[in-house]
């Protein structure tokens, strides 16, 4: 069995395992609102009491959805809730029974609450049907049961569950209820998928084609990027069970600066091969707005995403996002500086590794680099440098007339890596129309003289 077939495979398995254990938590969750709307109505019931109905007991490998329930130790409401928000997206109907009318008005009953969305054309539950299911009638119940909503309860601090923002001057409880993507793969096919670049999500998954050992950078250089894949390895480690996690921000957070070319992106996305890790390159063009309140928005998306996946984030041309501030010559530079504030504070909150990388350090606003674990400056490599990066540029299927000219050329030209690189696929796209295999010296030339020309210099 080949990878891709063995993936579908385990992700079949789970769905199966995860279909099995919801038919029977569904169940119990119809048996809540069937109880609930007869003790409404006034209807001969079996209980008195939604609470009287025992929810499943679930072992622990049972499936995903099982490991899921048993990991948050879910209370009766919690667990309640959260199938609830989840019916929507896995057996609708179910929930079809809010939409009669009032025979009184010929309304849908106000006290289900429930919406309508854009083109789904069943019942959307609210928080206050929510509050419905658990409490009915009950006013102190109802509000006893706010907390589920709050910000310090982990269905918001682990981006579970959370009530959309309602249209202005509406009710709070009349939000929808909103399970995260990633949650909803989770607890049925067990896969979760990355996040589809877009508006909603500005960042792209990077990978990177080559191995930790291509990497060539400065010494020193290299030095100071081991410690972020110290921390990556060890960072839970100092944090939890050496007991400073009350002591230390979360996460870690370095500058990248140097001139284009250097290896910043490369050493982030290797960064994330070598320690397992996702990386994320975020599109600043379409984080970044000129409209108050927007660029904050959108920021917040990715880190919403982001947060308990142990992503490393990159913001490349960082610049645009965390520049110096203005000084404060009208609203507009107002509110952009406390823009900047909040971001400041969602880089610092945010429990991952975040690196910024910048042609120059000076471009960078002092409250951002005063706060970073490490600076770490990508130079023009050195001639050394220059000649390893030429040794493994080429494709093994395409020789060198004479290997030896390498040398010469390593000490005569001061290039980037991503230079180099540049000057490569020219000299080997020339040989390639000459019907050749062989690559010449001065093809490799022709192709420094224009890399040099690009930058602004002569040969």
């Amino acid at each position: 069995m080949d990878e891709n077939s063995n993936k579908r495979y385990m992700v079949s398995d789970l769905s199966y395992k995860n279909a099995v254990t919801l038919n029977i938590e569904l169940d119990w969750f119809f048996a809540l609102i069937d109880t609930r709307l007869k003790l409404h109505f006034g209807q001969e019931c079996d209980y008195t009491d939604i609470f009287d109905i025992n929810p499943p007991e679930f072992g622990k490998e049972e499936s995903m959805y099982a490991n899921f329930i048993n990991h948050y130790d879910m209370t009766f409401a919690e667990r309640a809730v959260f199938v609830l928000s989840l019916v929507p997206h896995i057996k609708p109907q179910l929930l079809d029974v809010f939409l009669s009318r009032n025979g009184t008005n010929s309304r849908h009953f106000t006290e289900f609450g429930g919406r309508n969305g854009h083109s789904f054309s069943g019942f959307l539950p609210t928080g206050e049907t929510a509050l419905f299911l658990l409490a009915g009638d009950d006013l102190q119940k109802r509000l006893s049961f706010h907390y589920l909503f709050e910000a310090d309860h982990f269905f918001a601090q682990h981006n579970i569950l959370k009530l959309e923002r309602p249209g202005e001057n509406e009710p709070e409880m009349n939000s929808f209820l909103s399970l995260s993507r990633e949650i909803i793969d989770l607890v049925t096919t067990g896969n979760i998928r990355n996040p589809i670049f877009g508006l909603d999500f500005p960042a792209k998954k990077i990978e990177a084609g080559l191995d930790w050992d291509d990497l060539v950078l400065d010494p020193y250089t290299m030095e100071q990027v081991l410690e972020i894949k110290t921390w990556i390895e060890y960072g839970n480690v100092l944090l939890n069970d050496l007991g400073l996690m009350k002591k230390l921000k979360p996460g870690y957070r370095s500058l990248f600066y140097g001139p284009p070319g250097t290896g910043k992106t490369l050493t982030s996305s290797l960064l994330g091969k070598v320690t397992d890790r996702d990386v994320y390159r975020i599109d600043l063009s379409m984080v970044v707005s000129k409209y108050i309140g927007e660029t904050e928005k959108n920021l917040e998306n990715i880190f919403r995403k982001a947060e308990h996946k142990e992503w490393i984030l990159f913001f490349d041309e960082a610049d645009a996002l965390f520049g110096k501030r203005t000084n404060i010559n009208d609203a507009h530079d107002r509110f952009a500086n406390q823009e900047v504030s909040y971001l400041l504070q969602r880089v610092e909150d945010y429990a991952g590794v975040v690196i910024l990388a910048s042609n120059q350090r000076s471009n960078l606003d002092e409250a951002f680099t005063r706060r970073f674990q490490s600076i770490i400056h990508f130079p023009m490599p050195k001639q050394n440098e220059r000649f390893r990066l030429w040794e493994n540029a080429f494709s093994n299927k395409t020789p060198l007339k004479e290997r030896g000219d390498l040398q010469e050329i390593a000490a005569e030209y001061e290039l980037s890596g991503g230079a180099i690189m540049n000057v490569v696929r020219y000299a080997t796209l020339m040989t390639l129309k000459k019907k050749s295999r062989v690559i010449s010296l001065n093809d490799i030339l022709e192709g420094i003289r224009k890399e040099l020309r690009k930058e602004g210099r002569t040969s």
